[in-house]
């Protein structure tokens, strides 16, 4: 197989992967989440220390899990082991907005409409309807570090994903309260929890999936130094 020929299909699979927000329920089969998660094992990590650990849920056990993420949104106040960012300014408002403006339009929501965007804000601790829901941690004593190894991780595991069939979608609002996840699962506090990966089959007739997101043009994140390549 020629290297140009491996590039196109990695290609065709980063196009195709998206953030899924509306899952069909059935479940998807356990060697199918072992295959991805051990194809995202590949990715690099400082020193190989690999410092990710996941939480899957199943069944009955993400049924519950939701139910508790619902009733937490509804009642607790807003922590987080990792403080998020505290603005978005620039082109990463930019961004951020047109993302959001096109989850919007896609699922009918229009400006003012603070009932409707309140539903779709609570969809997050619904986990979109998701199967199952992955909680990403890292060991604290690895800081930053650990940190963005497992943001490496995210991308592997989403990328594994698509290639087996299987959509998903990364949520930072489930991290949002650490605390209430922590007691849920009794996950130790040199653990930091980091997001969740909710995934499954993706409904494709959910109007939440019916758009995607633009990316800059490589000219625009990179920084040429001395003369360009031919």
């Amino acid at each position: 197989m020629s290297e140009k020929a491996t590039l196109q299909q990695l290609d065709a699979l980063m196009r195709s992967r998206h953030s899924c927000r509306g899952f069909r329920p059935g479940p998807v089969p356990q060697d199918t989440i072992n295959a991805i998660v051990s194809t995202a094992q590949r990715v690099p990590s400082w020193c190989n220390a690999q410092p990710w650990k996941l939480i899957i849920t199943t069944g009955a056990e993400t049924e519950n899990f939701r139910a508790h993420m619902i009733q937490t949104a509804q009642s607790a106040g807003f922590n987080t082991d990792v403080p998020f960012p505290a603005s978005y300014q620039g082109v990463y408002h930019e961004r951020r907005r047109a993302c959001g403006w096109q989850l919007y339009d896609a699922v009918g929501v229009t400006k003012g409409d603070r009932v409707g965007s309140t539903k779709q804000m609570a969809e997050n601790y619904r986990l979109f309807g998701a199967p199952h829901v992955a909680i990403l941690t890292s060991d604290r004593s690895l800081g930053q570090y650990g940190i963005l190894d497992c943001g490496g991780f995210v991308s592997g595991f989403s990328i594994a994903a698509e290639a087996a069939g299987v959509s998903v979608i990364a949520q930072a609002s489930i991290a949002g309260f650490s605390d209430q996840v922590r007691a849920y699962f009794d996950i130790p506090e040199d653990r930091l929890i980091l997001c969740a990966l909710s995934f499954g089959y993706e409904d494709v007739s959910h109007p939440a999936n019916s758009f995607r997101t633009d990316r800059a043009t490589a000219d625009q994140v990179i920084d040429w130094r001395g003369s360009k390549p031919d």
